[in-house]
């Protein structure tokens, strides 16, 4: 399947001139759309951990913007009241019983291409976008976004209006990902790639970015990102908002700071005590 959609990628044919040679453009799109029920099953995967590290799977971004080039926009309906137009290669999912996952009433969507794993709850109005991976037991809480290609792990709770970042283009970007048994509290954004390591613990409103520096107060570290690799937030680390002094300039004169991240601690009996209530919402 790879060089299948490796090969279109780079075929004037799957792009520009599909309308000149419509049994090659069929041929393109039926290569398409079983990479597309591969996504959606999680057999294939826009970034995954290769001994110990993540890799991103650039083909699998190619092969995603290969079936918007391919698709054409299709008027969609629900009902007599809601419609939408999109390109008819990347629909709304439609989940079944069969799926196992928990779509609760109220407007969510989730698009083809898309895994979703069961038992994950889906709460109203959020949007899982197309080469996203969502985990078992992971909660996406009412108006959280996971972004196209996002990686979320088992048990990760996203937070109201909490924000994963998406990224097609580069097709060698990383995307956001989070790692098991991570908590993301409200109005947080994770973007840019970050890697959110297992069990860590995002206080609401945080906002991670490759150009926001990490300030860790319990090891008396400053983690950033590098062009070879995105900001990382440590296992277990428990972050918050912050700020840091501006100190050139007209910033000292007035007194002003800068948004940051703060690690304030690490997970301890304390913290586990005030978030064991997610099991029960489960």
């Amino acid at each position: 399947m790879q060089s299948a959609i490796e090969r279109l990628a780079s075929s004037e044919i799957a792009f520009e001139k599909r309308g000149e040679a419509i049994g090659n453009a069929e041929e393109a799109r039926r290569i398409f759309l079983d990479f597309r029920a591969a996504l959606t099953r999680g057999e294939v995967r826009a970034a995954e951990k290769i001994g110990g590290r993540w890799t991103t799977n650039a083909w699998v971004k190619q092969g995603i913007l290969l079936g918007f080039r391919l698709g054409e926009l299709k008027e969609m309906s629900d009902g007599d009241v809601l419609s939408f137009v999109d390109k008819d290669t990347f629909p709304a999912r439609r989940v079944t019983l069969a799926d196992r996952i928990r779509l609760v009433p109220g407007g969510s969507s989730i698009r083809e291409g898309a895994y979703v794993a069961p038992s994950v709850i889906c709460m109203p109005p959020m949007f899982i976008n197309v080469g996203a991976y969502v985990d078992e037991g992971s909660m996406i809480d009412s108006h959280a976004l996971v972004g196209s290609c996002a990686q979320v792990g088992k048990r990760v709770h996203l937070s109201a209006a909490a924000q994963v970042g998406g990224v097609l283009e580069p097709i060698n970007a990383a995307p956001v990902i989070i790692e098991d048994d991570v908590l993301i509290g409200g109005n947080c954004g994770i973007y840019e790639g970050t890697l959110v390591r297992a069990r860590a613990v995002l206080g609401s409103g945080t906002i991670l970015t490759r150009s926001t520096p990490l300030y860790d107060l319990v090891r008396g570290e400053i983690y950033r990102a590098t062009s070879e690799r995105p900001l990382e937030v440590p296992e277990n680390a428990v972050v918050v908002p912050g700020s840091r002094a501006v100190k050139k300039g007209k910033g000292t004169e007035w007194n002003l700071s800068l948004y940051t991240p703060v690690i304030v601690k690490y997970r301890d009996e304390k913290t586990e005590r005030g978030i064991e209530l997610e099991d029960w919402l489960r």
